[in-house]
């Protein structure tokens, strides 16, 4: 059994140029076996082929090689003609082009298009690694008509940020309380990550976070004190998460632990993935985004507003792509479109803000002479 694999190329044609039969799949042995079939010789279809007589018989011992039967009947003094086998090949040819060429040709489009955008000197393409958020695939969309192509990867926090040190992605997305304190989890979890001077926070949004319960919050639970005391089936977010940091700070708070909890022996890798969870029955509650809960139909408990921040390098803070980014996010229609999100809400947009004023744990005091 022989395997098909597809290729494309990229080439250069200006406006005035004709597309042609460029939405046509080309293979090369195709080709050999159409001119040999049609000009009789392997001399004469070298020459419509524009290339060498030796390049041509080279190629077709080649292919009848890593088919494993014959091409070609090679008869001296006859004309070359193919070989039943060969024959087939240009049939399935044939048949394949002519069942699907409109298939093929929507894919050169779409594949042209996106292309398109690597040639235009207007266009930029942003990576982010962001934790799970139910604002950034609208601003992916957003972003799309005004030439900034946002490429989103979602990942735990922690495992954002390392990636933007990594040299992964160009910005990271991550999530606390405000004014996280020291000694937290919040705290323990990107203090190491995060340097002032090298790294940069781009403000973007607050939300809101609490329990996602069953319609009607059967079990009446209100808070996470309620969750321990009940010993309600607890779905947890996967460690790396910030919601799982978040977690541990609020029931830090309680003065609670995870053993106080009633937790699920599976953990969900996005808050998508918990509303599921609780929906299905699987879990009675977890903590989660309320915008996922009411989208899903699920009862909610805020429990605490926190900021959703985006991280760079300061070496990328004024390039192209940053910067429209930063400028679209000032935008009114993206203001109005959050804001419109449940639990939501603008929180200096596209603002620069100062890394140790939101996250007070780096102190620079010089030291007391003695």
């Amino acid at each position: 059994m022989h395997s098909v694999q597809l290729h494309y190329t990229l080439n250069y044609r200006d406006n005035s140029s004709p597309a042609g039969d460029a939405g046509l799949l080309r293979h090369p042995l195709m080709a050999l076996l159409q001119a040999v079939a049609q000009r009789g010789s392997i001399s004469a279809a070298a020459r419509d082929l524009g290339l060498s007589y030796r390049h041509v018989w080279g190629e077709l011992k080649r292919w009848e090689d890593v088919m494993g039967q014959e091409l070609i009947v090679w008869e001296k003094g006859q004309s070359a003609k193919l070989t039943e086998f060969g024959t087939k090949l240009m049939w399935a040819e044939r048949q394949t082009q002519a069942r699907l060429a409109p298939q093929i040709e929507a894919l050169r489009a779409d594949l042209e298009r996106t292309f398109a955008v690597a040639f235009d000197p207007d266009a930029h393409v942003l990576t982010l690694y962001a934790s799970h958020d139910d604002a950034l695939p609208r601003l992916r969309e957003q972003a799309s008509s005004t030439g900034l192509h946002l490429d989103i990867r979602f990942c735990g926090s922690v495992d954002a940020i390392r990636a933007l040190n990594e040299g992964r992605c160009t910005l990271a997305g991550f999530h606390t309380q405000t004014h996280p304190g020291m000694g937290t989890h919040t705290q323990q979890a990107y203090q190491h990550l995060l340097q002032p001077g090298l790294h940069k926070i781009i403000g973007f949004a607050t939300r809101t976070q609490g329990l996602m319960v069953p319609p009607g919050n059967p079990q009446h639970l209100h808070s996470l004190t309620d969750v321990a005391r009940t010993q309600a089936r607890f779905v947890q977010r996967s460690l790396g998460t910030g919601t799982r940091v978040l977690l541990d700070d609020l029931l830090q708070q309680t003065q609670l632990d995870s053993a106080s909890l009633n937790c699920n022996a599976d953990a969900e890798p996005s808050h998508t993935a918990l509303a599921e969870a609780i929906a299905a029955g699987r879990g009675d509650v977890g903590l989660g985004l309320e915008s996922t809960a009411r989208a899903r139909g699920l009862g909610f408990v805020a429990l605490t507003q926190e900021h959703f921040h985006l991280v760079c390098l300061k070496s990328a803070l004024d390039t192209p792509a940053t910067q429209a980014l930063r400028h679209l996010l000032h935008t009114t229609e993206w203001v109005l479109q959050l804001n419109a999100l449940a639990g939501y809400q603008s929180d200096h947009s596209g603002e620069v803000q100062s890394l140790r004023a939101l996250l007070p744990w780096w102190t620079f005091k010089r030291a007391k002479k003695s």
